[in-house]
Order: structure tokens, then C-alpha cells, then sequence
């Protein structure tokens, strides 16, 4: 079984060689399984390696100079409204709990693995899943009435 590093590892060694796909998410055992649970893991997972290859803009806007100059070397950043407009540019993971060690045992103490479990559970439980466009059902359709109508093995 991969463990979270390795898969990170290979997903962001495709990605960053130029692939646009992340093979095996939610499997585990070579495949032989799958696990709703780890399937939510990889999925965030998979945006943070999309983010990071996207990269890190870096323009007179992401630098705030101004600011820098403007608030000095021990003022207040937080306030700013650049810092409000890009501090969701960065990761902002739902699984991985950043937080000091007392937040994390005052609240439970579960890790990445527990939280996943509940996060597979509320989507299966409450998805509502986009119907398709008309055209696209009737092409569906179209498919496989003529597959069927193709005698065996043809």
C-alpha cells in the first residue's frame, strides 16, 4: 500500500513532468481495494499538487512593497486588505489540521484518516450529483442502443 507521502511524491513528480491526470486515487493495495477514505484524502491531495504547480504569482500586487514599506518591519499584516485578498491563494487543506496540539486534543484528537472517514460519509450521504445536459443523455442513449443491436463479438 502507498502510504501519503509516496503518493504525493508520484502526483507531483507527474504533474510537475507535465500530465494532467493522478491515477489511483482512493485505492489502496495496488489497487485491489478502494477506500472512500483515502479517496478524500487524495482529492486534497490532488488540489494541492494542482496548486503548486500552478505556481506562486509574483507581481508589484503579491509583493505589497507599498504595504511592506508603509506598516515597517513590525506592524500589523493581518489587517490589510492585500493580506485579506490572498491569503486563501496559499493551501488551505479540510483534512490536515494545523493547529497547536491543544486544539487538536480539545477537540478530539482524530487524525487525517478519522476525519476522512466522516467527510466519505457526509458526501455518499448528501450528494446530489449534476444531471447531465439533455444532448449528452440522448447521445449516451444513441451509444448504447447501437451497441446493442451490434451482434457478439463484432
Amino acid at each position: 500500500m502507498q502510504t501519503g507521502h509516496e503518493k504525493t511524491l508520484t502526483a507531483l513528480s507527474a504533474a510537475l513532468a507535465g500530465t494532467n491526470l493522478i491515477y489511483g486515487l482512493g485505492m489502496i493495495e495496488s489497487g485491489v481495494t478502494f477506500d472512500y477514505a483515502q479517496l478524500v484524502i487524495d482529492n486534497e491531495m490532488a488540489r494541492m499538487v494542482k496548486q503548486f504547480v500552478r505556481g506562486i504569482r509574483v507581481d508589484d500586487e503579491t509583493l505589497a512593497v507599498d504595504d511592506i514599506a508603509r506598516v515597517g518591519s513590525f506592524g500589523d499584516f493581518l489587517s490589510l486588505d492585500a493580506t485579506m485578498r490572498h491569503m486563501r491563494d496559499t493551501s488551505q487543506p479540510e483534512l490536515m489540521d494545523r493547529r497547536v496540539r491543544e486544539d487538536w486534543e480539545a477537540r478530539g484528537s482524530t487524525d487525517v484518516y478519522q476525519r476522512a472517514q466522516v467527510r466519505a460519509r457526509e458526501i455518499l450521504e448528501s450528494h446530489e450529483p449534476e444531471p447531465l445536459p439533455d444532448d449528452v443523455r440522448r447521445r449516451i442513449r444513441k451509444i448504447v442502443a447501437d451497441a446493442d443491436r451490434k451482434p457478439a463479438g463484432v
